[in-house]
């Protein structure tokens, strides 16, 4: 099954991709959060014909949720209900500084960020 890994922030939002057997997340694109981002996530999870959508989980150091997560829950729902499958939270904690320590200051650190967000799943999921 091939999984979306989605990086959610208020202006960029990082997209990811498995391979088609969920074991190895790769970068994909990072998309401007505007209006029509709904649309472009399914359009990709679509041309992708994805299984799983893995959603970072925002909290802060005292592991509450951030102001983001009412948007990102919200995400979440409309996803669920257009594409019928799956959006699973998964800790996004400092994703974005790690992908800053691998890729450097970079285009695509929203998207490596993902990757980072959707590996950390997979890996777990393929140690069971």
């Amino acid at each position: 099954m091939k999984y979306l890994g989605i990086d959610y922030g208020t202006k960029r939002i990082g997209v990811a991709l498995s391979d088609d057997d969920g074991k190895i997340a790769f970068p994909k694109v990072i998309l401007e959060n505007n209006s029509k981002i709904i649309e472009e996530l399914l359009k990709i999870a679509r041309k992708n014909s994805v299984g799983k959508i893995i959603l970072g989980e925002s909290k802060n150091f005292k592991m509450e949720d951030n102001e983001i997560m009412t948007e990102i829950l919200d995400l979440k729902k409309i996803l669920e209900s257009e594409l019928n499958i799956d959006v699973h939270l998964h800790p996004e904690f400092l994703t974005s500084v790690e992908a800053r320590k691998i890729t450097g200051k970079s285009e695509k650190l929203d998207a490596s960020a993902a990757a980072i967000i959707l590996q950390d799943y997979l890996d777990g999921q393929n140690r069971r």
